[in-house]
């Protein structure tokens, strides 16, 4: 067995839908999607797609690179590398905030964040039901289509709970391992193989 074929994905879809995930395969060596889990918040393909890593921690907190918001010292984590002056937002208020879009089932994606400003300063809105992310990943039209036939994604699903409440550093492998036995070898795979 060659090495193309040891990490060959044997079932994949062409057609992700919003809510799947894209788990990077374990050789992509990018700063942004190596080891990389990402959420398809929308997919068109005609107009491309749209998604959020879920697995990467920024060393910055939200009031050090956002004014508007009240003194809430929430984490934030890397969304992707467009938009990277941004920050968006996830939660599971649901219509608790107006102009949501239910990403999973108990996961919503964005809204009217000066709603969410009230939320935070009444204390409903907390660390353990909002992340906030810097930039956001995205495909043009053909684009994620054209990775996921040379293998660099396989496309799976999780729950909410499951994303939110696997720690952030084991859910590439703790996706990986519910793909089954044939992509243990995934999660063995050296990082930094040329360092081994």
């Amino acid at each position: 067995m060659d090495f193309k074929e040891l990490f060959q994905i044997r079932s994949n879809t062409l057609d992700p839908k919003p809510g799947d995930l894209l788990l990077s395969e374990p050789t992509m060596d990018d700063l942004h999607f190596g080891r990389s889990v990402v959420l398809l918040i929308d997919h068109n393909t005609s107009e491309g797609t749209f998604g959020i890593i879920m697995n990467k921690t920024l060393n910055v907190r939200l009031n050090e690179i956002v004014d508007a918001f009240p003194d809430f010292d929430a984490p934030v984590y890397l969304g992707g590398p467009v938009a990277d002056n941004q920050v968006f937002f996830m939660h599971t208020l649901g219509d608790l905030i107006p102009g949501t879009c239910k990403v999973l089932e108990g996961l919503y994606w964005g809204g009217d964040p000066e709603v969410l400003n009230s939320l935070i300063e009444q204390g409903i809105a907390n660390q353990s039901n909002v992340r906030f992310f810097l930039g956001y990943s995205g495909w043009s039209a053909g684009q994620l289509v054209e990775e996921l036939v040379k293998n660099s994604w396989i496309v799976t699903h999780a729950s909410s709970k499951f994303l939110l409440n696997t720690p952030i550093d084991q859910l590439w492998k703790a996706c990986v391992n519910n793909m089954g036995g044939k992509y243990e070898m995934w999660t063995r795979f050296p990082k930094h193989p040329e360092e081994n």
